[in-house]
């Protein structure tokens, strides 16, 4: 889940500029002209031909007009149903960091990369349908378990099983590395937003492009210490409940997990007529020995209660700043998500420093890939070819 305090300020916000639908798509789309400049020779007036008098039959002898060659069109993905597709066709895993790293793949070896990050409580099945959109245009996806999930395992028993913000992006910093991809694109929700975002924040190299939903969610510490709105504290009321000896014992018994999970699905996803096939299939991801650990360290040290890793700390010093992202960047905003009020993404629009895109998918909740995968794939696409 996106932070209560990034939630706060954009509580109701209004939507300034006007949006322009997209057909097909169920998105809306607000561009800023303030972030994508023309080419040299390009706009008005300017190029071969242009200006009075051009055109057939002008100037001296008439010569005969130029037939400009034309202009390659990029593909796009088809339009899918969610939940066309329930499993993933390569399952791989690799020794990364602290991680052995389970992950799915799909598309061509050589292809430009993407990395998709899934979010809590949710696992890789939320791009069961994106990842085979964009292996179809001949990207190689790669969708990992996060540390606490799946196939996902510490190396040692020995590594505390700490989940600050900055470690876990170091753990996909370290799937690149292992998987030798110097730079790719990388697309998330959730708590997969927050590990893109930082990337993108602290090693801009290697980020081709990012798509975050939610916007900018990288975690100031010092902010959540303080309260917020009534309302958006009661969003959060499990984090509060994690916080408690109760929310302990809850997480640490299988059974229980599994159906808080699935409780939080039912609230934060509205409109998403999910089937038990489609959760029990994702929370098998919850069966991990290391989850409620995970869970619990992160959601406690987002507010304060328990104190990170040393190793660490210069990340979250830098963290804390709020470092600008200036990789091309598409931010989404799902409708029906109750963290994210749909609107211009006007309070983070600031931390987005280069090309860039809002977008809002109506009628979604906060499972946006799962739920809306061809915008979602869609997002990546324009992020990574038209900013």
């Amino acid at each position: 889940m996106i932070d209560r305090r990034t939630f706060s300020k954009v509580a109701g916000l209004g939507t300034g500029a006007a949006a322009v639908s997209l057909a097909g798509t169920g998105l809306q789309t607000q561009a800023f002209a303030a972030t994508a400049s023309p080419r040299h020779g390009e706009g008005p007036g300017s190029g071969p031909g242009s200006g009075p008098g051009s055109g057939p039959g002008s100037g001296p002898g008439h010569a005969p007009s130029v037939t400009k060659p034309a202009v390659p069109t990029v593909p796009t993905p088809p339009t899918v149903a969610p939940g066309t597709h329930t499993e993933f066709a390569r399952m791989k895993h690799v020794k990364a960091g602290v991680l052995d790293i389970r992950y799915a793949e799909a598309g061509p070896a050589h292809g430009p990369v993407v990395l998709c990050l899934h979010g809590w409580p949710y696992d890789i099945h939320s791009f069961v349908d994106v990842a085979p959109l964009l292996a179809g245009l001949g990207y190689r996806v790669i969708v990992p378990y996060l540390r606490g999930h799946g196939g996902t395992r510490f190396l040692s028993s020995r590594t505390p099983r700490t989940a600050e913000q900055s470690a876990v992006a170091l753990d996909i910093v370290a799937l690149m590395d292992a998987l030798k991809i110097d730079k790719a694109v990388l697309a998330g929700f959730d708590w997969g937003s927050r590990t893109a975002d930082i990337i993108a924040a602290l090693w801009p190299d290697r980020v081709k492009a990012l798509v975050s939903a939610s916007g900018y969610l990288i975690t100031d510490v010092k902010a959540q210490l303080e309260p917020a709105a009534p309302g958006v504290e009661h969003n959060w009321w499990y984090q509060w409940y994690f916080a408690t000896e109760r929310g302990k014992k809850t997480m640490e018994n299988v059974d229980d997990r599994i159906a808080f999970c699935r409780y939080v699905w039912s609230l934060v996803s509205p409109n998403w007529d999910f089937d038990d096939a489609t959760f029990a299939r994702t929370a098998e991801a919850f069966r991990n020995p290391d989850y409620a650990a995970i869970v619990l360290f992160n959601y406690r040290w987002r507010i304060g209660l328990v104190e990170g890793e040393r190793r660490y700390d210069r990340y979250e010093k830098l963290l804390a700043a709020q470092p600008s992202i200036h990789v091309p960047t598409i931010t989404l905003d799902a409708a029906l998500d109750p963290f994210t009020p749909p609107g211009e993404g006007s309070s983070y629009r600031k931390h987005f420093t280069g090309p860039y895109e809002h977008r809002t998918v109506a009628d979604i909740g906060h499972n946006l890939p799962q739920e809306a995968p061809t915008a979602f794939a869609h997002a990546v696409v324009d992020a990574d070819r038209h900013l």
